[in-house]
């Protein structure tokens, strides 16, 4: 079945080699970039860069003129290995353009791109809709995950043009390249002959069906109409029934989203014929790309955490599109007398609201697939994480020993989604810390402060005997219950400071070792630290913040927060932020620059791709369990081993 995406959507590609078509309903200029992992150009635009002037790279070729209509062919197995993403630009001639030509995409139909293998057959596809000012569009890319190449729908539009668009690419002197493309184009425009212009006429009818395809908004539809595909990014489709077989390729864009017409069931890839394509592939552990299981199970989570984000888009954007055709549909009937009012109107109304329904359980079906998949990945995940990702009621915790390295990042809580809220997807924060951590007391201090014990806790048992070292400020002494599996255990050997004598012995302690790292780090000499000096990481809890703290502790507080990464010292800050208000916007900097969490489910973190706002919820000890206090009491023996 093909795949017509909205913004944002991705779907696997099945083979290496394909076509994409271009149909603009307007002369418009395609190119191809070759990207790296960031999607960045490198080198010299001559070796990442095909447009009309210069049509072939390893693995692309693009056409050399300005037309309506564009095949762009692509071989994914001869791209270097360099490269991992393949954008496809689309761009409306400058000053070569023809008379007449719109100025901008908004003025023009919307351009359709599809993607399908060698022989016609339709993989995907993508209508860039909703364009206005724009004159260049980066409108898919290609790229790689997990050894295997996807395409996911972009749409992402350019006022500035081409210059724009390639100097985002990191294309050097991306005005003289435009410049280029463009004189390259009107050469070409040049040595054509003018044509008179064809009328544009309707796409013929699909094979298997002999109803024409719906047209946007116009309330109908078709025998064969289907869903848009919404799947996870690594399932298969549903297994679906075989159409009446088809006399070749489908001809022209879909008339509607979701008239994309079932394919039929196809061997699947390990070469069983018969085998329904639906079936969903079994989850493994560990599946990603990485040199070592931690890093692939590392890479696995955040995978699941992007698809999870863009399923859910998907999902959003369907129902947006339901809702909005539903409101344009009844604003048709409100405009004409005729069906404004009687049982005809209520009947037409009905109608409308049926469709918008069935479109929404319709991709509210796909989403449960997709989350029902994800589930089940994460039931194969979670039980193999290391006890550095893992939560604290997995066995694992309870055959914990201390390590001989740190791992690559350590689990601070877990993440959902309304629409999925039975799929926890673990955060992963990268050591050692780039930022310091806030967790809001506003809500409950009992549970701030455990929270706070329990990522400290766990950040000890990261690390190896000796590589990390926790200091505590509770000058209230209101922290002093929570404190006590740190301090009881002999893990930390610091007791708490308390008072604002502590207070300051403590910061200046701490400000001094960030002064002295920094002056060793810019002076090149970071081998002559003083004998004996602690290299060690350090952890600074601090607990109901601002209390006893003066302004000159405010002050080191704030350069800990801003300096202290970089020299090993880091932040956990227990706070309300309504309790510093006193000091006004001084202190705004200091809690931009540290992560925010809360000790109870709060929606207040959002992801890069799409930008949900995902539920955090903490990793706690489980109720009555013991399992902190072994594994402090684990850290505490070790100890005597390695020295203090």
């Amino acid at each position: 079945m093909t795949a017509e995406l909205v913004r944002g959507q991705n779907h696997p590609l099945s083979g290496t080699r394909m076509e994409i078509r271009v149909s603009a309903g307007t002369p418009v200029v395609a190119a191809v970039t070759l990207g790296d992992e960031r999607g960045r150009v490198v080198g010299d635009s001559s070796q990442w860069l095909a447009h009309p002037g210069a049509p072939q790279l390893p693995g692309v070729e693009v056409p050399r003129q300005a037309a309506a209509e564009h095949r762009l062919a692509v071989d994914l197995g001869a791209m270097p290995p360099q490269v991992h993403r393949v954008h496809v630009l689309l761009a409306l001639p400058g000053a070569a353009g023809r008379p007449g030509a719109p100025a901008a995409f908004g003025a023009a139909p919307a351009p359709h791109l599809a993607v399908t293998t060698t022989e016609g057959e339709a993989v995907a596809g993508f209508t860039m809709t909703g364009l206005g000012p724009e004159t260049a569009l980066l409108a898919i890319e290609l790229y790689r995950r997990q050894g295997a190449w996807k395409v996911r729908a972009v749409g992402q539009g350019y006022e500035g043009g081409l210059p724009a668009l390639l100097l985002d690419q990191g294309v050097p002197e991306p005005a003289g390249v435009a410049a280029g493309i463009d004189e390259a184009v009107g050469r070409e425009l040049s040595r054509s002959v003018d044509l008179p212009a064809a009328p544009r006429t309707a796409p013929p009818p699909r094979p298997e069906t002999a109803a024409p395809a719906a047209a946007p908004g116009d309330g109908r539809t078709t025998a064969s109409s289907g869903p848009v595909d919404y799947r996870h990014p690594r399932r298969k489709a549903a297994a679906t029934a075989p159409p009446p077989p088809a006399q070749g390729p489908a001809q022209g864009r879909p008339g509607s989203p979701y008239d994309a017409p079932p394919a039929a069931p196809r061997p699947s890839s390990d070469g069983q014929p018969g085998t329904p394509p639906g079936t969903p592939p079994v989850p493994v552990a560990g599946d990603a790309s990485g040199w070592t299981m931690e890093e692939r199970l590392h890479n696995q989570v955040w995978g699941m955490f992007e698809d999870l984000a863009r399923t859910i888009a998907a999902y959003r954007s369907a129902v947006d599109f339901a809702e909005s055709r539903f409101e344009q549909e009844l604003d048709r009937l409100l405009a004409d007398p005729a069906t404004r009012g009687g049982q005809a109107a209520d009947a037409a109304r009905d109608q409308a609201q049926a469709r918008q329904f069935a479109l929404v359980d319709q991709a509210r079906a796909v989403l449960d697939r997709d989350i029902a998949q994800l589930v089940a990945e994460a039931e194969v995940v979670e039980p193999a994480l290391p006890a550095a990702f893992a939560g604290w009621e997995n066995p694992v915790w309870h055959a914990y020993r201390v390590p001989d390295q740190p791992p690559l990042a350590v689990r601070l809580g877990g993440l959902y989604l309304p629409e999925a809220p039975e799929l926890r997807i673990p955060l992963l924060a990268r050591l050692p810390l780039d930022r310091g951590l806030w967790i809001d007391s506003e809500e409950d201090r009992g549970v701030a402060m455990d929270t706070a014990v329990a990522i400290a806790a766990r950040l000890l048992a990261s690390y190896p005997v000796g590589g990390f070292a926790v200091h505590a400020l509770d000058p209230a002494g209101s922290g002093s219950a929570a404190l006590a599996p740190l301090t009881g255990s002999g893990a930390v050997l610091m007791p708490s400071a308390g008072g604002a004598a502590g207070v300051g012995e403590v910061l200046n302690r701490l400000t001094e070792r960030v002064d002295l790292l920094q002056m060793a780090l810019r002076g090149g000499a970071a081998d002559s630290l003083p004998p004996g000096f602690d290299t060690a990481e350090q952890l600074l809890i601090v607990n109901e913040f601002p209390y006893g703290f003066d302004d000159r502790a405010v002050t080191q507080l704030r350069y800990l927060a801003d300096e202290g990464p970089r020299a090993g010292v880091h932040l956990l800050l227990v706070a309300d932020r309504e309790d510093a208000s006193a000091y006004g916007p001084v202190l705004d900097p200091l809690w931009r620059s540290l992560l925010r969490l809360t000790p109870l489910p709060s929606d207040h973190l959002a992801d890069p791709w799409v930008g949900h706002a995902w539920t955090f919820e903490p990793s706690l000890v489980p109720p009555g369990s013991q399992v902190l206090t072994q594994v402090l009491r684990e850290i505490a023996a070790a100890r005597p081993a390695y020295g203090p």
